[in-house]
């Protein structure tokens, strides 16, 4: 990569993690996270001047 930095990963995975808990996370939690997100409207990229009709 440039400036010689490397992609981190880890070696191996924690002990302490639970696969069961992080797919019971992802099935219930992550979906309303993601649907939660503002919809994409076209506008003015700026805050202060509303866009143009």
């Amino acid at each position: 990569m440039r400036n010689g930095w490397s992609c981190q990963v880890p070696a191996r995975r924690a002990m302490e993690r639970d696969d069961e808990a992080v797919a019971g996370w992802v099935k219930e939690v992550w979906p309303c996270a993601e649907g939660s997100r503002r919809p994409v409207a076209p506008g003015s990229s700026s805050r202060t001047k509303p866009a143009s009709p």
